[in-house]
């Protein structure tokens, strides 16, 4: 890699005002002399978030601004995004969520890996914004009967044990580093997810590909975790986890797609068990509306929870 290569962020904002200084400034501070545009697209967030963008960094040519008329969900909007990155002839075009920092060599640790593994789709390591010490993600596994997906590290607390730069089952679209050879060749993200699992569907056709996913430790990120959906115990979370599971498993388990509606019906049964123990129904209500518009095929974004 040299000073030419030209890198586009993504980072796709829904009312984050609290979130896109702190993540922006890390940006400006990575090292690598990367030619670098961070390309906002703004999901018609309803708060001051885009206006507080403008006033700040409203003359600087390394950010660009992207307003959409409504909220169409991250998938939509990354790839509006990973388009305008294309048209700016990008060479790697990195998907970041926007409530996250970065320490100042990320692009640089990124960029070296990329450099080992040509082609490849590259992943940091992850750790806790307000607990840095400990891990968010150390890449992703995924079990071969059901494609259950795992948060490698998951809580622990960093040691050093996942310091090896290794070959993983998926990559979380918190951060991902993708060279645009990639996507042309395998395309855009899923939009009928809206939220949650478009990571894992796009990991997982990928692989079908025979494009490689890398975990690379020596790249650091810290994740604000839960800031785009109100955190996983929500309503919100409850609904697409439940529609968007199925789908992403009907898509890529073949044959073995009705042994993993065995395991999810137990999975959804015993969450909603605890769910009305602990007296939120809305949960369960979320869960059952899920699966309904799954058996409805309807995708996108829901009208229950906008």
């Amino acid at each position: 890699m040299n000073d030419n290569t030209k890198i586009a962020v993504i980072l796709v904002n829904y009312n984050g005002r609290q979130y896109n200084t702190a993540c922006i400034e890390s940006l400006f501070a990575q090292q690598g002399g990367y030619e670098v545009k961070i390309i906002v697209v703004d999901n018609a967030s309803r708060d001051d978030s885009m206006q507080i963008l403008r006033e700040r960094y409203g003359t600087d040519p390394k950010i660009e601004t992207i307003l959409l008329d409504d909220n169409y969900g991250f998938s939509y909007a990354n790839n509006v995004g990973i388009r305008r990155a294309g048209e700016w002839e990008a060479d790697h075009i990195l998907l970041l969520n926007n409530d996250t920092e970065a320490e100042s060599d990320l692009f640089t640790r990124l960029m070296d890996c990329a450099a080992r593994h040509s082609d490849c789709m590259i992943v940091p390591k992850i750790c806790y914004s307000d607990h840095r010490n400990v891990i968010w993600s150390a890449g992703g596994e995924v079990s071969h009967w059901i494609k259950k997906i795992r948060h490698i590290g998951l809580d622990q607390e960093d040691r050093g044990q996942y310091d090896e730069e290794r070959q993983i089952g998926f990559a979380t679209g918190c951060c991902l580093l993708l060279p645009r050879r990639v996507i042309e060749r395998a395309g855009t993200l899923d939009e009928r997810f809206f939220l949650y699992y478009e990571d894992t569907e796009y990991s997982f056709r990928l692989q079908k590909l025979g494009i490689k996913i890398y975990y690379c430790p020596a790249a650091r990120l810290y994740h604000k975790v839960g800031a785009s959906s109100k955190g996983a115990d929500s309503p919100l979370c409850a609904y697409y986890i439940a529609r968007n599971w199925l789908l992403c498993n009907r898509i890529h388990l073949g044959r073995r797609f009705p042994l993993f509606l065995g395991y999810y019906g137990i999975n959804r049964l015993v969450c909603c068990v605890i769910w009305m123990i602990q007296g939120k129904k809305t949960l369960v209500q979320a869960t059952y509306r899920g699966i309904l518009d799954y058996r409805r095929k309807k995708f996108g974004r829901a009208e229950y929870y906008r």
